[in-house]
C-alpha cells in the first residue's frame, strides 16, 4: 500500500492542458504513451467492492486481486472466467455466488519521467484519460475522466512532493475524490443495506468480517492466521450465545452450533503452533548441561508432522459444503438482527456474569484433575463475559470497562494455567514416545516439574485477581 509520502492521485479536465512541471532543476520528458484494458469481476451485488476488495482481468498484466494491504496476481488464460484459485480464495466473501464482469476500463496513459540535472528519476507522472463502462446494472453505463497519479521515487524527499503538489493545483488539479477508478465508475450502487448501527449488530458484524478477512489470510499462507479464525468463530459464538434471545433464539443456537463445529477443526492446528512455540521457549531457560541428546530435533520432526496433518484437516473444513452453508446463514442472519436497545443489553449481560460467578464457586474444595478441569471452565465463563462486555461496552460508562479489565485479568491467568496443563500432557507424549526411541527425555521431566509448580502460582495469582472482581467496580445493574 502506497504511503502519503510515495505519491498522491488527482483529477484534472479532461480539456486541461497537459500540467508542466519542469522547473528549475527538474526537467520532464515526452510522455510515453499506453493503453490498458481492464475488465473488473464481482457478485451481482458486489459483495467484494463492499469489503474494499478489487478482482480484475487486464490483458497486460493478466489477472490481479486486490486486498486491504496486499496485492496477488494470477496468470491470464484465453478463458475470461474468473480461474479457480481466486474462487477458492474469496469463497468467504462471495458465498459461491458467481463473480462476473461488472465494469469495463480503457485507460489511455501518458507517462512522464521527472529527472534531475545528472538524469536520475525523482518521479514519474501518470496522465491517465478514462472511459469505463459499468455493466452492472440494468442499463449501460459510460462515464470519461482524467486522472493523474505523482509516483516519487524512495530518495525523493517530501520537499519535492510539496513543490509539485502546488504546481499541480495551480494548473487546476484537485485531490482525487474516490480511492479507485471502480469505484468512481459505480458510485453508490455497491453500498450495502442501510440497517440499524447499534452496537450488537456492529460488533458482530466486525467479527464476521474478521472471520472472512482470517479465511482468505489462511488460504494465502499469512502467518497467524489459524488462530484469527479461531478467535473470530469463537467472538461470534459466543456473541450469538450471549444475545440469542436478542438475535433469534433459535436461529442464533444452529449458528453457534455450527461455529463451535469449526472451531473444533481449527482448534488442533492452533494448538500444535501455540504448543511447540511454548515448549521451545521452555527448552531455552533449560541449562544446556542439562539438554541431553538432540531433542530440539525430535521435537521439531514431530510438530512438523502434526503441523502438516492438521493444517490439512482445517483446510479441508474450509473448502467442504458444510462450511459455506455456515457462511450464508452467518450473513443471512446479520441481516435480520431487529432493534435493540440499551436497555434491552443489560439482562444477557448479567446472566452472562452470574454464570462466571457460579463456575468460580464451584472450585471450592476441589484439587488435581477436577479443580484443573473446574478452572477451565472459568475461564471459558470469563471469555464469554470479556467478549459480552466488549460487544455493548460503547454504551455503558467506565465502571463496565473496569469490570471487563479485572475479568479479562481472571482470563488471562487461566489461560496460561490452562497452557501448563496441556503442556505437561504433550511432555508426558514426548517422554513416552521418545524414550521408546532411546531419546535421553530428562528435560522433559524437568520442564514437567517447572509447569506443575508454575501451574500452582498461578491458581494463587487467580485467586487474588477474583477477589479484584468481586469486590471492584461495576455497574450497579450487573450486580443485580
Amino acid at each position: 500500500m502506497r504511503s502519503a509520502q510515495s505519491g498522491r492521485k488527482y483529477e484534472l479536465s479532461l480539456k486541461a492542458r497537459v500540467p508542466q512541471l519542469a522547473s528549475k532543476g527538474i526537467t520532464q520528458e515526452s510522455p510515453a504513451e499506453r493503453t490498458l484494458e481492464t475488465v473488473y469481476y464481482d457478485t451481482k451485488d458486489f459483495r467484494l467492492t463492499r469489503a474494499g476488495i478489487a478482482l480484475r482481468r487486464s490483458s497486460d498484466t493478466g489477472w490481479s486481486l486486490r486486498l486491504p494491504g496486499q496485492e496477488l496476481r494470477f496468470p491470464l488464460d484465453d478463458d475470461p472466467k474468473t480461474p479457480v484459485p481466486i474462487a477458492t480464495l474469496l469463497r468467504a466473501y462471495t458465498l459461491d455466488r458467481k463473480l462476473r464482469p461488472v465494469a469495463q476500463l480503457r485507460t489511455d496513459r501518458f507517462t512522464h519521467r521527472l529527472a534531475d540535472a545528472s538524469g536520475r528519476t525523482l518521479a514519474t507522472l501518470a496522465d491517465d484519460h478514462v472511459t469505463g463502462e459499468f455493466l452492472g446494472g440494468q442499463a449501460l453505463r459510460l462515464d470519461r475522466w482524467r486522472e493523474l497519479d505523482v509516483e516519487f521515487a524512495p530518495e525523493s524527499g517530501p520537499e519535492l512532493l510539496d513543490r509539485l503538489d502546488r504546481t499541480l493545483r495551480k494548473r487546476g488539479a484537485e485531490d482525487a475524490w474516490w480511492p479507485s477508478k471502480l469505484e468512481r465508475l459505480i458510485g453508490d450502487t455497491a453500498e450495502g443495506k442501510r440497517g440499524s448501527n447499534e452496537v450488537l449488530p456492529a460488533y458482530l458484524s466486525e467479527q464476521f468480517e474478521r472471520l472472512r478477512r482470517a479465511d482468505l489470510g489462511f488460504r494465502v499462507g499469512e502467518d497467524d492466521s489459524v488462530h484469527q479464525l479461531r478467535v473470530a468463530a469463537r467472538k461470534l459464538r459466543s456473541g450469538l450465545q450471549t444475545f440469542k434471545s436478542l438475535v433469534g433464539k433459535k436461529k442464533a443456537e444452529a449458528v453457534a452450533a455450527e461455529l463451535k463445529w469449526l472451531g473444533g477443526e481449527l482448534a488442533p492446528a492452533r494448538d500444535v503452533e501455540v504448543s511447540q512455540a511454548r515448549l521451545e521457549a521452555c527448552l531455552d531457560e533449560v541449562p544446556p548441561e542439562l539438554l541431553f541428546g538432540p531433542l530440539r530435533q525430535y521435537l521439531t520432526r514431530e510438530y512438523a508432522r502434526n503441523s502438516q496433518t492438521e493444517l490439512a484437516r482445517a483446510m479441508d473444513a474450509l473448502s467442504g459444503k458444510r462450511y459455506a452453508t455456515l457462511l450464508r446463514s452467518i450473513a443471512a442472519l446479520l441481516d435480520t438482527i431487529p432493534h435493540v436497545g440499551k436497555k434491552a443489553l443489560r439482562k444477557p449481560m448479567r446472566k452472562t456474569a452470574r454464570k462466571l460467578y457460579r463456575a468460580t464457586a464451584a472450585t471450592e474444595g476441589l484439587s488435581g484433575a477436577e479443580l484443573e478441569k473446574a478452572l477451565h471452565n472459568v475461564r471459558k465463563k470469563a471469555k464469554r463475559a470479556r467478549y459480552a462486555a466488549d460487544a455493548v461496552r460503547p454504551v455503558f460508562g467506565k465502571k463496565l470497562r473496569t469490570w471487563r479489565k479485572n475479568v479479562k485479568a481472571v482470563q488471562g491467568t487461566l489461560g496460561k494455567h490452562q497452557d501448563t496443563v496441556v503442556d505437561r500432557e504433550a511432555l508426558r507424549h514426548f517422554a513416552i514416545d521418545g524414550f521408546s526411541e532411546n531419546q535421553n527425555t530428562f528435560a522433559f521431566g524437568l520442564l514437567y516439574g517447572r509447569d506443575e509448580a508454575a501451574a500452582r502460582g498461578l491458581r494463587d495469582r487467580f485467586a487474588e485477581e477474583w477477589r479484584t472482581v468481586r469486590k471492584g467496580k461495576r455497574p450497579a445493574w450487573l450486580k443485580a
